[in-house]
Formats: C-alpha cells, structure tokens, sequence
C-alpha cells in the first residue's frame, strides 16, 4: 500500500500527540518487551542534534531493528521517520569495506583508478605524505615564534564525530602535528552561534534546556523549520500550544512551510531583513519601557560591533576591496543612550518596508516579547547561522532576552538548535575548531596553550598560536597549494560545502595535494579523493555525543563493523605510530626538550600513562549482556575511557568554570547528563540561582563566562544583502530541509528516497511556475 507524504505527517503526528501524553503504542511496547533472541540496548540517534534515545535489537551481529527509548528524557519513547530507520543505515549494498588508493601500473596515480590495498600500504603512502608535507613546514618556520608558525597539513571534522574521536583528532593534529588547520563542518552551520555566544555571555552553547518547552507560554521560530529539522522537540511545543491556555507559536521564514501550519503568527520576510525586524523590536521594547531596568544595571553592558566588515571572501574579491573593516569583529563599550539612539531608526514603518511583513503581525510580535506575563523561547537554526550577518543576528536575539530579562529561567531563553547528533558535544566542546582548545580554551592565548599542554604531558611550546585554517580558507589553501595534505572525516563536503567548482574542487585535485576521506560510502567527497579510507559505523564502535541541551550520552559498541572497516578513533590513533617526534617536531623544540627525542605520537599522545592508564576489561550491562569494543582489542587498554577522562581535566582544573561532566562510568547508566554536572547533580538552566551551582545565593543571575559576570547586549545594524535577484539569476536561494532526509544524504538515501522524491517534484514544480510566470 502506497503512503503519500502528507499522510506520513499526519501518522507522525498522531504518534507524537499520543507520545506525549502518555498514551503507549504498539511500536513502543514491543521495544519494552524485546524477545528472547534479540538483545536490547540504548544508544543516542545518529541524526540531528535533539539527542534523541533509541533501543537497538541485535541479532546475530546485526542490527536488526531500532525502536523509540521509553525511558528517555529527550524523546520520551518517539523517534522521527529517520530513527525508525535506523536499523538500515549501515547495509546499504555500496558501503565500503577495504581502503582504496588510486593506482595505475601498480603505482599511485593522482588520476588512476580506485585500487583496493591493505591498511599497511594506505597509511604508508598517507605518512610519506604527510612527513613530506611536515619537512617543508618545519623549513617555513625555521625562526618564527610559535604564534607564527604555519601548517601544510590539515583535517575536516564533523559533528557526527564521537566525542573521543574529536578529541584525539584534535591532539593529533594541534600538538602531534603541530598544526591548527583542523576544523569541523559545524564551521558551515553553527560556527555563527559559537562567535555570538562567546561575544554575548563569555562562554559557548545555550543556558536552558528542552524542559523550557513546557514551561513557555511562546515560541518563537527564527528561520527554523522545526516540524520537519527538529520533529521531536516540535512534538513537545505542539502539545504545549494545543493544551496550555494562552500559549502561542510564531513563525518566521522567508517562505512557508510544515512549521508554519502550527503558527499563530505566521511572518514571511524578505532574506537578510530579519536584522531590521529584530532592532524594531528592541526599538518597540525601549520606547514602551518594556525593558527590565533592575536586570539591566545589574548584569548587562552595552556595546557595538564593528560594520561593514565584509564577507569572509578573498582579499581581492570586489565586496572584500569595498569593506572598510574587513574580518574586524573587536566590540567596543557604548552607553544606554548611545544604544537607545541605536535602534531608534528601526520604526514599525521602516521594519515593514525592510522585510514586506505586513505591521499587525510585526507589532504583535514586539507585544509579545515587551509581555512580562509571557515567558518566551526563542528558537532558530540555519535561517540564522548561516546567514551573511549569522553571528550579529544571533547577538540581536540575545538583545531582546537580555533587555527584558527573559533568560536562564524555565521557560524564558534564546536557543540555538543544532542539526548533527554532537555539534556540541563534539565539534565544540573538545576543540575542533582551527581557534580553539577544549572546554572554551582557545589558540591564541598563551596560558591556554600552556594549560593544554600541561593536561596532554608535552614541552612548552608545542601547540602553535597562531589561528589555523577554517574551512573555507582550507579549500582556498589547498587551490593555492599551500596546504597539501589533507584529511576528510565524517562529512560530505564536496557535495554540501561552498563554492565547490571554483575552489574546492580544484584544490581536491591539485596535483601537489593529497586527500584522504574516511567514509563507509562511496561519496561525492569519497570519489574526489586520493584515498578512501572505510570507516566503521554509529553501532559498530563505542561511542559518546553532545547534543543541543548540552546533554552527553554515552552507547556501548553493538555490532562488528563489515570487512575492512575500521572506526575513525582507531584510524586516527593508529595512524599516529607512523611518526617519531624527530619527523614531525622542529629541531629547536627536541633540543629544548631532549627527553622527547625518538617517541612515536602514539606514544606521547596516547600511550602516555593517562589515556593509556585503563586496562581492558569485560564491558557488560546490569542485565548480564556483555559487549564488544574493537579499540580496546586493538590497543590493549580502554582507549575511550582514557581519552574522556583526560579532556575532563580540562573541566576540572582549569579557570574556565562551568564545563564539567560527569565521569565516564555514569553515562554508561544514565540516558545523559547536561552540564555542567557538579557532585553528580546536572544543570538545567545556566547562569540562574538556584539551578546552577557557580551562582551564588543572592546573586540571582550571573553570567560567570564574563570576568564582571555581564552580558553584553550589542548593537548592530541592517545591512542589505550583498547579492540580490538581477536579470540574470532571477530567484532567491533559500535553504531548508525535508523530514525524511538528512544532510547531504549519504546515511539515509537508500531509506528515504521514495518519500523524498515528492518533496523534490514539489519544488521543481513550484521553480517552474515561477520562472514560466504561471500561477
């Protein structure tokens, strides 16, 4: 029997109606009571960011069906279209199961043919590179200080990674290699939330949690389509407005879509005038003395960003020439008046004519947030974060929460979604990024580096200071020839990344680079490279992610990985036993440090008697079943355990309050703990007294990231878009996302396909009416 979408939607929502009120359903109770011949166990989704559980059924080695965990937190026993596919996602007919090198003649050829080789022969001509790569940036930094130096070797990481294989590629890369060019493709999404947390409150990832979303009385979607992005977390305000009195939705997106069936307050704009709509508000707030002046004097400064600062493009580019700050970001402190003056153009007249909202409904909007009776969340995604200003329209959300006072309390809060399973917990927290160092720490702070280095047992002096590579600036690197090695994990970038024909494709076959993506498919990425690696899969290796709500949950390894493949962790650590530090360090630093001369990386790094310190031991449940961990047979000692434990040190003991997590045999027993955990107790809403343990009794609200404990509110203004529809490229490029399909498609294709296909036959329909001009 066919099923259309529509009715697909449909049954899902009856499904998460009945969920949420408590009402239990046949798929539900059959993951309760298993069967004798399967064996049950939870582990945290492999999709979005909501951090939803799932019980996995394993049968003769395979995953053989995935079922909602009931006794869940996040998703209370209901997962979406793609948790119920789960189960698939590993046996598609084309996963990958050997490494493959291009060869011809029996030799490597930068454009011959894939060839299957053993992992011996992969990672031999993958080191030779590498040190090739690593010699000539040893010569390049001959006399440079260290927050000078530059790298010829470079990674692209992921928000799929687990939390151990971030970090250990992190160390690998910033103090193994010696080179900051790693960065995550949370670079491309939530690289934007990141910069306006850290410039607002000091420090990274949201104050509340999920529970706000049956403590709000409204819900305000900036450029967030979360029926079909987040269709969980969307269950739960669905039934908050259908059962609370008074509760309302709002929703704005410069076109309609699943979320918008729900809104009270529907708001089409035109793209990039959000920034306007935001200032009218904080304009309405501030002339109807809406604003919360108690919160203000006590924990709130007001500064400005710098304008006209371009795009991130290279110098030469024409909008880069015409900015008169280029990449300048440094705020500067301005008065109440001075910010009063600020956002006093933005009239209702003036919001309406920016963004073609009709003014009933931007007024309404503004009355809600000016409400002190109202509790509101705030909630976007990639409408704001991938914005052209995403780190200022960010900021000018947390204005309006910090001018009302509507924040870090159960129900009131600005909240940055995530759309990978750890973004968080992963691509942030345990410093992927090119800037950054575990838990907040950054690059280019000397005392950082220090701090880094005393945790990891290394010579001072090891870690470069100088900003590595972003992403974009990867890809432009590798055209110019000025990165030459380079390894892709746990994305698909040549599909989903930016200007691909123009840049990155053409430094992908540079012919003086080498590129090396780890995958267990053969993606648009994988066919692009030199070398794929095949990778183990979600269920196939032990594994931890952070989610959205700053929750960490841990799963234990079900399954065998097929052939060859083997996990990213084990790639990255045993890749690691090619290199002695006289290979790779810079003479200067061995001398200083003679001690070190002649180690492996493996050794410095990973067998250094702290993350090698856990023997191997039997992993079992409290129900007798007993588990697998391929890396822990590999090496001889419980590598995971060893590797949380260390970057917890980076919690524990450093100035940077406000990280810690639990240790690592609790999350074994629980469906996650939100940090900061402290004595065993998790925090729901940061920064407020009486839920979070670094605010102390009378303080109320501190927001301890900042040294005064302040919040800066910063003005910025409307900038009009760049690039606008002309005679040639006559239509606006929104981006959005489909329920049933997830990122670039490389997991879920095979699952999903039949139903996405209606989705693309809507949109090919509608582009065609509008080029055709027919209604």
């Amino acid at each position: 029997m066919a099923i259309t979408r529509r009715e697909f939607i449909k049954n899902s929502a009856i499904t998460a109606t009945a969920t949420t009120a408590g009402v239990t359903l046949p798929g539900i109770a059959l993951a309760n009571k298993g069967g004798d011949d399967i064996r049950w166990d939870k582990i945290p989704c492999r999709f979005c960011g909501t951090g939803c559980s799932v019980l996995v059924g394993v049968k003769d080695d395979k995953i053989v069906a995935s079922q909602g965990d009931p006794d869940a937190p996040v998703n209370k026993g209901l997962n979406c279209v793609k948790g119920y596919f789960l189960s698939k996602i590993m046996y598609g007919k084309d996963r990958l199961t050997q490494p493959l090198l291009r060869k011809t003649n029996g030799k490597y050829d930068k454009n011959g043919e894939f060839t299957p080789v053993s992992w011996d022969e992969a990672f031999d001509i993958m080191a030779d590179k590498w040190k090739a790569a690593i010699k000539v940036s040893n010569k390049e930094n001959e006399g440079k200080p260290v927050d000078k130096m530059t790298s010829r070797v470079g990674m692209f990481g992921s928000g799929q990674w687990t939390v151990w294989e971030g970090y250990a590629a992190s160390k690998l890369f910033k103090a193994g290699f010696r080179s900051n060019n790693i960065d995550p493709n949370a670079r491309h999404c939530m690289a934007s939330a990141v910069g306006a947390f850290i410039r607002a409150f000091g420090s990274d990832e949201p104050m509340g949690c999920y529970d706000d979303f049956e403590h709000g009385d409204a819900f305000v979607l900036w450029g967030s389509n979360m029926s079909e992005m987040h269709p969980i977390l969307w269950s739960r305000i669905t039934d908050t407005r259908l059962t609370k009195p008074g509760s309302e939705v709002h929703v704005l997106s410069t076109f309609e879509h699943r979320s918008t069936d729900l809104a009270d307050n529907s708001m089409i704009f035109h793209p990039q005038s959000d920034t306007a709509i935001l200032n009218y508000i904080a304009n309405y707030i501030v002339e109807n003395k809406a604003y919360n002046k108690d919160f203000l004097k006590k924990h709130v400064n007001f500064t400005k960003t710098p304008t006209d600062i371009g795009y991130g493009l290279r110098n030469e580019h024409p909008l880069q020439v015409k900015a008169k700050n280029p990449n300048k970001g440094k705020l500067s402190k301005i008065s109440w008046d001075e910010y009063v003056e600020s956002v006093k153009p933005y009239t209702l007249e003036k919001a309406v004519e920016i963004s073609g909202v009709p003014a009933e409904k931007l007024e309404r909007l503004a009355k809600l947030y000016a409400d002190p009776k109202k509790k509101i969340v705030s909630l976007w995604t990639m409408g704001v974060n991938q914005h052209t200003r995403g780190v200022w329209t960010n900021g000018l959300i947390y204005n309006i929460h910090l001018l009302t006072g509507k924040i870090s309390e159960p129900g009131n809060g600005p909240f940055s979604l995530t759309g990978q399973p750890s973004a968080c917990g992963t691509a942030r927290e345990v410093g992927t990024f090119a800037h950054r160092l575990p838990a907040d720490y950054v690059i280019m702070k000397k005392s950082h580096r220090d701090f880094a280095e005393k945790i990891w047992k290394l010579p001072e002096g090891t870690i470069p200071g100088k900003k590595g590579l972003h992403a974009v600036a990867q890809s432009r690197a590798l055209k110019d020839g000025k990165l030459n090695t380079y390894w892709v994990m746990c994305n698909n970038n040549m599909q989903a990344g930016p200007n691909i024909n123009d840049e990155m494709l053409p430094g992908w076959r540079n012919p003086d680079n080498f590129i090396v993506v780890s995958d267990p498919y053969p993606t648009v990425s994988a066919q692009a490279a030199d070398l794929i690696l095949p990778t183990s899969m979600w269920a196939e290796k032990e594994g931890a992610y952070g989610n959205a709500e700053r929750r960490t949950q841990f799963w234990r390894q079900q399954v065998d990985a097929p052939g060859q493949s083997k996990s990213d962790l084990w790639q990255l650590v045993e890749f690691s036993k090619r290199f002695t530090t006289d290979e790779v360090w810079s003479k200067d630093l061995l001398d200083k440090n003679p001690e070190y001369k002649g180690k492996s990386l493996y050794d410095v790094l990973y067998a250094n008697k702290q993350v090698n310190k856990f023997n191997k031991q039997r992993i079992s449940d409290d129900r007798g079943n007993t588990y697998k961990n391929s890396e822990m047979d590999d090496f001889g000692f419980y590598i995971q355990k060893g590797l949380f434990e260390e970057y917890r040190r980076f919690q524990l003991e450093g100035s940077k309050k406000g990280h810690e997590q639990a240790d690592f045999d609790t999350y074994h027993k629980v469906r996650g703990l939100r940090w900061p955990v402290v004595n065993g107790k998790e925090t729901l809403w940061r920064y407020r007294e009486g839920y979070d343990p670094y605010v102390k009794k009378g303080e109320g609200i501190r927001f301890y990231g900042k040294k005064d404990g302040r919040a800066n509110i910063i003005t910025a203004p409307y900038e009009p878009p760049p690039e606008v529809p002309n005679e040639e490229f006559d239509l606006w490029m929104s981006t959005g996302r489909v329920l049933e399909h997830w990122h670039s498609g490389t997991n879920d294709k095979a699952c999903t396909r039949a139903l996405s296909c209606q989705y693309l036959m809507q949109f090919y329909t509608c582009t065609q009416k509008m080029l055709n001009h027919v209604d």
